[in-house]
């Protein structure tokens, strides 16, 4: 877990696409909240959370990710999960996230699903 976080982000169709690398914990989940937030003051409400680079997402980490869920939640935005290792996508279902956001194997697949 010595891994620094970083991320990258780009814009494709008005749809924010976050990629993260490394532990999702308070630093990761707060530069993955700050990241949305830019974007969605500009009006971005659909957004991918690629997390291929991330084999771990804590209880702080998770606080962050359903700060985003609920924000695209209150302002009928969308948000997909993608290329998920096996332990967070069972921890994000046990937590019932499927059931308010979308899950895709990769990005291409979540920028279909829109």
């Amino acid at each position: 877990m010595d891994q620094e976080f970083t991320l990258t982000s780009e814009l494709r169709d008005n749809r924010l696409v976050i990629a993260t690398n490394g532990y999702v914990n308070n630093v990761g989940g707060e530069a993955i909240a700050a990241e949305f937030d830019k974007h969605f003051e500009n009006g971005v409400k659909e957004v991918v959370i690629n997390l291929a680079g991330s084999k771990v997402v804590n209880s702080i980490g998770m606080s962050f990710l359903l700060e985003i869920l609920e924000k695209l939640q209150d302002s009928d935005g969308k948000l997909i999960f993608t290329n998920l290792d096996p332990a967070v996508d069972k921890m994000l279902t046990i937590m019932g996230i499927f059931n308010l956001a979308g899950k895709a194997g990769d990005v291409d697949e979540a920028m279909n699903s829109f």
